[in-house]
């Protein structure tokens, strides 16, 4: 599991706290992004909160994709739900994202090519770097 933060400025005196988690899905045999949104206060957000601090391209692609979608599961290793972008299609789009790689850059590039696509979903930025060979 790979887990990481983020900030959200939601409104002048409002601050959101967005906890995201990595997870590799047996069922499905990809990545699953899990999240939460936390108020100042400790407090979790509801989908709809969530949805007013995402960009106005996130709740398009939300809106208009089949690839993406927001569920609400059982986290599979705290046993708490939290929000998930749901991996019905995400062997798919990932093969059609990749197809053109040879094997070993496929490998290197899946989780960052993976996470560029659902990072967008619910407003994650990618730095360019992650896509950068050493």
């Amino acid at each position: 599991m790979i887990s990481f933060s983020w900030q959200v400025q939601s409104s002048r005196d409002n601050v959101h706290l967005y906890d995201f988690h990595i997870v590799y899905s047996f069922s499905y045999k990809v990545p699953v992004l899990y999240f939460q949104g936390l108020q100042a206060g400790g407090q979790l957000l509801t989908l709809d909160e969530i949805k007013k601090d995402l960009p106005p391209h996130s709740l398009q692609l939300l809106n208009e994709s089949k690839w993406t979608f927001i569920t609400r599961e059982e986290h599979p290793h705290l046993s708490r739900p939290w929000f998930t972008l749901h991996p019905c299609g995400t062997s798919d789009w990932m093969k059609l994202l990749l197809h053109k790689l040879g094997d070993k850059d496929r490998s290197l590039q899946y989780l960052p090519a993976w996470l560029s696509v659902a990072g967008q979903a619910v407003g994650l930025k990618i730095p360019l770097k992650l896509y950068c060979s050493s």
